[in-house]
């Protein structure tokens, strides 16, 4: 139900990426299976370097499984997203759709500048970058007056200078107890 519009979509960016699409038809013809938990779908690389559905229960030339959690790490770290997926069968095909999806990107702003203009489609990533930045700034300052709390006002937790001078202490006694144990073993023998 969602692949036909996802595939649409990159579809959509690999007819604006001439290199993408020339790796690709290379391997016209061939099949690749992705997994994504219970979910299956398989694509056909046409002649034109695109992809095109097919059914999932066909044969495929690779076989792509990625991890469980592979929607979030899609839009948090894209690089583990491809060394943690499980890939079988051609190799050949699996690296370059490898390399093509981590190095392929959207331009949104081209896309925009096409419908609304250019500064208008500026001004709208502008507002939307920051609109997307700011749950994660309220995020880190939430956490931040957390820990303020925690290791200041309550105390529940320590702080970093305080562990360390705790650390410092314990090896001050530490070495202090082992230089006493020799003394008595040396003392000892001395009787």
């Amino acid at each position: 139900m969602l692949m036909q519009p996802a595939l649409g979509l990159l579809n959509h960016v690999l007819s604006e990426e001439d290199w993408a699409r020339d790796r690709l038809a290379g391997f016209a013809g061939q099949t690749a299976r992705l997994e994504l938990a219970r979910a299956a779908w398989v694509v056909r690389i046409s002649d034109t370097g695109l992809l095109d559905l097919v059914e999932a229960g066909s044969a495929a030339t690779v076989c792509v499984r990625l991890p469980e959690d592979a929607p979030v790490r899609a839009l948090t770290d894209r690089a583990s997203l491809f060394t943690s997926a499980t890939i079988a069968g051609s190799a050949d095909l699996a690296e370059t759709l490898g390399f093509v999806f981590r190095n392929i990107r959207w331009d949104v702003e081209h896309d925009l500048s096409r419908l609304l203009g250019d500064i208008v489609a500026r001004r709208v990533l502008q507002v939307a970058r920051s609109i997307a930045g700011w749950p994660m700034g309220s995020a880190r300052g939430l956490a931040l007056a957390a820990a303020e709390f925690f290791t200041q006002e309550e105390a529940t937790v320590a702080c970093r200078p305080d562990v360390e001078d705790f650390c410092a202490a314990v090896d001050v006694l530490r070495d202090d107890t082992s230089r006493l144990e020799k003394r008595l073993a040396r003392a000892e023998l001395l009787r």
